[in-house]
């Protein structure tokens, strides 16, 4: 069975200088048919006032990927990571035994968009370690391409779950097919743009849990972007 999460349904939160929409639950959202799919737990979509920001936390036993749409985020963990991620960079901490952060807007004028995911480890504990790259731009990742994955799969950023995280950037008018494996289990993200899907209009926002149903291609009207988690059953 396939279900969409329309993007209207997330959760919301509204604290003036946090605005942030929840595709599962989290926080003050709590829905109990949406506690996550497979190790995909988070999937928070963020606008932060200028000057503002998530004064230092913890987290544990927990892969936290951020991937930043617009703006500039300030990030200082006890790892010793004083970065800063800009628009078309990702980064990804595995929270391991235990680390505490900040997450700063490093403007003071703009708002900064980004995306925070978590995903579950496939074994608790470990040391924490970071990560920081530049994907792909959008000429090279028209198609789907691998951003993350397991140790050994050469992605750019090593998950510690069986999961693969592919990101496409399709042109209006291309058509984007949906890998599926047997025993796997994929979830679909809209980040931005209009698409068709057996007849669903699907816009920013909007998440896809696809069960075992064979489903045609992503049909794009405008240009777009999209994540696709394909994850262990």
């Amino acid at each position: 069975m396939t279900l969409i999460h329309e993007s209207m349904s997330r959760g919301h939160t509204n604290t003036g200088w946090l605005n942030s929409y929840h595709t599962f639950s989290f926080g003050g959202f709590q829905d109990p048919t949406r506690m996550g799919f497979a190790a995909l737990r988070v999937i928070n979509e963020d606008r932060i006032a200028p000057g503002s920001g998530f004064s230092e936390h913890g987290h544990q036993d927990m892969d936290i990927l951020t991937m930043v749409l617009s703006g500039k985020l300030l990030h200082k963990d006890t790892l010793g990571n004083v970065v800063t991620i800009a628009p078309g960079e990702a980064q990804l901490m595995y929270a391991g035994t235990g680390v505490r952060h900040s997450e700063m807007n490093a403007s003071a004028s703009d708002a900064a968009h980004f995306l925070q995911i978590w995903l579950i480890p496939d074994q608790r504990g470990g040391a924490p370690r970071y990560q920081q790259v530049r994907l792909p731009d959008i000429e090279a990742s028209r198609k789907w391409t691998l951003i993350a994955a397991g140790a050994g799969s050469g992605a750019p950023l090593e998950l510690t779950s069986d999961t693969r995280l592919l990101m496409a950037h399709p042109r209006e008018g291309d058509r984007l097919s949906i890998p599926r494996q047997t025993g796997r289990q994929v979830f679909l993200h809209i980040v931005e743009g209009l698409a068709m899907l057996d007849g669903e209009r699907l816009t920013g926002g909007d998440g896809i849990q696809m069960g075992s149903d064979e489903l045609p291609d992503l049909e794009w009207i405008t240009d777009g972007k999209a994540l696709l988690f394909d994850m262990r059953r």
